[in-house]
């Protein structure tokens, strides 16, 4: 997980209530691999936003599939517009159809 998309999900919890000590100790307790945001990161983030740009991506969503495009992992989402992106990352939908 990229350091943005840690920040997204720290802001989650934080706006549901949770003090940032418990945050922290929710996140640590999952052991997630947390990748710097670099320069790298930042011009493939950028140079995602002509070809997402018309499903509305946001920067965590394309520093996500940078990261992903980078260590030719797949994304995980429930964000179904994904699965209309063709920008060589494997997008796996967590939630069925409803």
């Amino acid at each position: 997980m990229s350091s943005v998309n840690l920040a997204e999900v720290a802001t989650f919890f934080t706006n549901g209530g949770a003090m940032i000590g418990e945050v922290r100790d929710i996140l640590g307790g999952l052991h997630l691999s947390i990748v710097p945001f670099d320069d790298e990161l930042a011009y493939d983030c950028a140079g995602l936003r002509p070809v997402t740009k018309h499903l509305g991506l946001s920067l965590g969503d394309r520093a996500c599939l940078a990261l992903a495009k980078r260590e030719v992992l797949p994304v995980l989402t429930a964000d179904r517009v994904w699965s209309e992106l063709d920008i060589g990352v494997e997008v796996r939908l967590i939630r069925g159809n409803r």
